[in-house]
């Protein structure tokens, strides 16, 4: 199962390719700035969350709250509903958080995965 939820989260990464050029960023700072919505200089859970969840919702095109096969890249994996997704990032987000406080810092956010 967690395999096959890391091959998803990769897809919807690769999804997020495809965002329109203005939502696309070239440096850290512009990379932070994009996520923190509430402007104080990190992005906390629900930034990141909000954030990583528009591929899932791009992707979702009957809109049932789950990705099925022919809406996953490559048109095939198992079914993955938006809660298993949520805990998916959410899991990746802590991972990030390297210095455990709650949010991530722009250094955080460019770190490669844990």
């Amino acid at each position: 199962m967690k395999q096959h939820v890391f091959i998803v989260l990769v897809g919807l990464c690769a999804a997020l390719v495809a965002v329109p050029v203005a939502a696309q960023v070239q440096d850290t700072n512009a990379y932070l700035q994009r996520m923190d919505s509430d402007g104080d200089g990190k992005v906390s859970p629900d930034e990141y969350l909000q954030w990583m969840m528009y591929a899932f919702e791009r992707m979702d095109r009957n809109e049932d709250d789950v990705l099925q096969a022919d809406e996953q890249p490559g048109g095939r994996g198992k079914p993955i509903t938006r809660a298993e997704q949520r805990q998916v990032i959410l899991a990746r987000f802590a991972k990030q958080d390297a210095n455990s406080d709650g949010y991530l810092s722009a250094r955080e956010l460019m770190a490669p995965p844990r």
